[in-house]
């Protein structure tokens, strides 16, 4: 029964990894411009394309639906001889490096750990690579299948764990929480739980101190690097400064011109 299972769960993964229906919310990154400034350990958030992605946006109320590790140029090259120098983990190819230009017309963001020393990057890096060929955790592919109803009857406060409800097997990785588990790996907080507690310090009965509690990383979701006050989001310049007086401007329904 369990490899019907397996089966069934490798099937779904297929059909909800197909492109979605619709016209694409949002402009495509500039891999060029990204790819001078990306450095190893930033963490690359993606607004994908696919049946799937719909659902995890819902279920996180976000615009992000995918993250992935930058790696630089220790993730290999492929068949074709490109340069793999980002990890994920994903429903049919399990946890896998890609380069970075897979990601070309996606709508992308840079978010990068805030003052991460550079033995720890290392070891985030190393902590992935080692993970490679695990794979996804097909259960929480029932759950998120059922999420693709326009409208699915799912309280606000349940859909982050409904991400959640895999098999808890730590070799069968889901893109965040792979991703959660190397930076928890190394002590880099991303949305901890912080409470206030009296201090244990004998001199100094009335201090309190902050604790930092550990989430756990299978109820990490790709918008909480986003809104993590640990890390930062880095934007690709312009080349050149744009003078915004001088921009043609399209007359919409009679509409002025801009400036009038």
């Amino acid at each position: 029964m369990n490899r019907y299972s397996k089966m069934l769960g490798y099937l779904i993964a297929r059909f909800l990894n197909g492109s979605a229906h619709g016209p694409y919310p949002h402009p495509a990154a500039n891999l060029e411009a990204m790819s001078k400034i990306v450095l190893p350990g930033d963490v690359i958030l993606v607004e994908g394309n696919r049946r799937i992605s719909s659902a995890i946006k819902y279920l996180t109320q976000s615009t992000w639906s995918h993250a992935a590790l930058f790696v630089g140029d220790r993730g290999g090259r492929n068949d074709k001889g490109f340069l793999c120098n980002l990890v994920e983990a994903d429903t049919v190819q399990g946890v896998h490096a890609f380069p970075l230009a897979e990601l070309q017309g996606l709508h992308l963001r840079i978010c990068r750990p805030v003052g991460l020393s550079p033995e720890d990057t290392t070891r985030i890096v190393d902590y992935v690579l080692a993970r490679l060929g695990n794979q996804y955790d097909l259960k929480n592919i029932f759950d998120l299948a059922r999420y693709l109803l326009p409208n699915p009857p799912v309280p606000t406060q349940w859909r982050r764990r409904m991400l959640a409800l895999g098999s808890g097997d730590p070799t069968r990785a889901i893109c965040s929480t792979l991703i959660a588990q190397a930076f928890q790996s190394v002590g880099f907080p991303i949305l901890p739980i912080i409470t206030v507690e009296a201090s244990k310090m004998r001199d100094c009965q009335d201090c309190v101190e902050e604790i930092y509690h550990i989430r756990h990383h299978s109820l990490f979701v790709p918008r909480d690097f986003d809104v993590s006050p640990y890390f930062t989001v880095i934007k690709p310049v312009l080349a050149h400064v744009v003078d915004y007086r001088k921009l043609t401007w399209a007359i919409t329904d009679g509409a002025p011109v801009i400036g009038d």
